[in-house]
């Protein structure tokens, strides 16, 4: 791994901070970046195809991410554990945080869990990931070093039997100084299909983390949403990286130039 993204920072196995001291204002999240199952949950009763698809992570997302990470020079905080032991983007509240169903697809090891069940899922992975988040943000700001959150995620081409149009979708709130420039230069190619909360939004509880550790302090923030079609090889990755980077860093440039004219 280059040296920009050695990991510097690891409060368990269950996440991974690179770059810590990066120089971008912008700090990465790929909540759903690893499809791993420690071997003590025996897979959760499903098969290696169930494993690889998109119900157990978001497949394309943390190469992506990674790839901006370097190119930014940004921080990048990622989930080393999959989503169907314990879904980090949801709320502790959420009747998907642990899918007994997930789409179409039954997961055996998440049925009646005990309440002793949950806890220990939730002190295995969401606990040290939104902790390592939450130190990361209140350091930088200890520091008053500006931060903008960005989270990277991957879609299926088709939910439910109903395709997809969009190849990429930026989801925000009424906080918008991210996601409209985002928007604007994404449909100025005039090749790409852009969801604008779609093919998600907040209102589907997806846009937890955010809404946790930068929307509750007033950080700007917006959530990329990538078809996984479109990043599923090296070279739609690199594309995809490239094409994000460039607007990102666009942002960021344009950002600074305001507040120092204000």
């Amino acid at each position: 791994m280059e040296p920009a993204l050695q990991a510097e920072h690891a409060t368990s196995n269950a996440v991974r901070i690179t770059n810590r001291n990066g120089r971008s204002p912008i700090v990465l999240i790929c909540d759903h970046a690893s499809n791993f199952i420690p071997k003590r949950f025996s897979d959760l009763g499903l098969g290696k195809r169930e494993l690889e698809s998109h119900i157990a992570w978001d497949p394309g997302a943390l190469p992506v991410a990674r790839r901006l990470a370097k190119a930014l020079d940004a921080t990048l905080v990622e989930s080393r554990l999959s989503r169907l032991l314990i879904d980090c983007n949801r709320p502790l509240d959420a009747p998907d945080l642990i899918c007994p169903l997930s789409e179409t697809t039954t997961v055996p090891g998440n049925a009646n869990l005990s309440l002793e069940d949950r806890q220990a899922r939730i002190a295995l992975s969401w606990q040290p990931f939104h902790e390592a988040v939450e130190q990361l943000i209140r350091d930088r700001l200890l520091q008053d070093r500006k931060t903008t959150l960005v989270s990277i995620h991957s879609f299926t081409p088709v939910y439910k039997g109903v395709k997809r149009p969009w190849h990429i979708g930026i989801l925000h709130d009424e906080g918008r100084s991210i996601a409209d420039p985002l928007i604007a230069a994404l449909k100025s190619s005039g090749s790409i299909v852009v969801g604008d909360n779609e093919p998600y939004s907040p209102a589907d509880r997806v846009y937890f983390t955010l809404e946790r550790h930068g929307r509750s302090r007033g950080l700007p923030c917006a959530m990329i949403e990538i078809r996984n079609d479109e990043i599923g090889d090296e070279a739609g990755q690199r594309r995809w990286s490239e094409t994000l980077a460039r607007i990102l860093a666009e942002i960021t440039v344009a950002s600074e130039r305001e507040q120092t004219i204000a």
